[in-house]
């Protein structure tokens, strides 16, 4: 008997080794389940929001939906553009996709949200861009858009979910609403540990879209995928977040865009690094330059003294379930003027001007997290509400 149960147990070990560290499946993402979609756009008027991320495979969706014979009627473009990238910021123009003919307009600019008239004769919206799981990352604000315009239209909006490369975590201020932009538009944290799916659902149901309207809602969800994957991009999903360690990285320094330092913008290495010529000399350093996708940066031809983060994965510096304040906090003490160091975008970014008066007033990373704890507890009552890979 005592063999027999150790034998058992040796069995349940081994099981439980191979689920567990075994080889596991990639996760696929709802754009590649074309069997589980096709019958809700076939014989309908399609508007697609997507870009460069947008990939089945090595086909592009528009291109792949088009090859099944789906009617494609318009495409909308989110920052950045379409199939290719713009710079932070750089108008997109109106006009047709190059490789299908199919008008394109524009959701960057004057021109954030789909207008009736964008939208007459439209039937289903498919949303399908890759987002990194940011407050701050616009994707998430033309879906917020988006989904008021299927609402206010009765268009059916479908919404084929991708892994968030940040999805494993929850972290920073919840957003005063007061403080809404394009850059912020939701009372969610600065990582907010969802899917696109997940995060348009929590929209339609919250009541967060204009006049608490909802649409008509579909999510195809990915497989093979948890939030405790971590998913590697494998389309950089704008022109400054070039690798993994920038993908891992952005959520913690961003904030310095609402400052006078460079976070490495026209170098081969944007968001892996932060300098200024005013932070002081500790044998690293880099000149921006203009190139594709930072035409102009911060601090254009300027030597810029800071921190090397290019090693921040092999430094298990990231990834981590948590904001990095230090970063941004070191910076501000080693500059020399103070009065200089924040821009007016900062409290943008940051949603109010809270963390910049935190961090002005001297208080450590650690205290200035104390501050999000209720916020964060309110989040996650709702956030779990959503969640579709538990």
């Amino acid at each position: 008997m005592k063999r027999l149960l150790f034998t058992f147990s040796i069995l349940i070990a081994v099981a439980t080794f191979s689920f567990c560290f075994g080889a596991k499946k990639p996760p696929v993402p709802g754009a590649n389940q074309i069997e589980l979609y096709r019958s809700i756009i076939e014989g309908k008027s399609v508007a697609v929001v997507a870009n460069q991320t947008s990939m089945i495979n090595q086909t592009h969706l528009v291109d792949k939906l088009l090859s099944i014979g789906i009617n494609i009627k318009v495409i909308f473009a989110p920052e950045h553009g379409f199939r290719n990238l713009a710079d932070a910021g750089e108008t997109i123009e109106n006009g047709k996709d190059t490789e299908t003919g199919i008008p394109l307009i524009s959701l960057y600019g004057s021109h954030l949200k789909p207008t009736t008239q964008d939208l007459t004769g439209i039937d289903v919206v498919i949303f399908d861009i890759q987002d990194v799981g940011t407050r701050f990352y616009t994707y998430i604000s033309t879906l917020h858009y988006i989904l008021e315009a299927c609402a206010e239209n009765h268009v059916k909006c479908l919404i084929l979910d991708r892994p968030n490369p940040n999805g494993f975590y929850f972290d920073g201020n919840v957003l005063d609403t007061a403080y809404s932009s394009f850059v912020g538009m939701d009372p969610v944290p600065v990582v907010h540990g969802m899917t696109v799916g997940e995060y348009a659902s929590m929209l339609n149901r919250e009541g967060w879209l204009k006049y608490g309207s909802k649409c008509d809602l579909v999510v195809i969800k990915c497989r093979n995928y948890t939030h405790q994957t971590l998913y590697e991009l494998p389309v950089k999903p704008s022109p400054n977040l070039p690798n993994q360690t920038s993908v891992y990285l952005y959520p913690s320094i961003c904030f310095f865009e609402g400052t006078a330092i460079s976070l490495g913008r026209g170098t081969s290495f944007p968001f892996q690094v932060f300098g200024s010529p005013n932070l002081p000399d500790k044998g690293f350093s880099f000149i921006p330059a203009s190139v594709p996708g930072a035409k102009n940066p911060p601090l254009l031809g300027v030597k810029c003294f800071g921190t090397d983060l290019r090693d921040a994965i092999k430094k298990k510096l990231v990834p981590k379930p948590e904001l990095n304040l230090d970063w941004l906090i070191s910076a501000y003490i080693d500059f020399p003027q103070k009065d200089k160091f924040f821009t007016p975008y900062f409290d943008v970014l940051a949603g109010g001007p809270l963390l910049r008066q935190q961090i002005q007033k001297g208080m450590t990373a650690e205290q200035i997290r104390t501050t999000w704890k209720e916020g964060l507890t309110k989040f996650a009552k709702i956030r779990e509400k959503y969640l579709l890979y538990k």
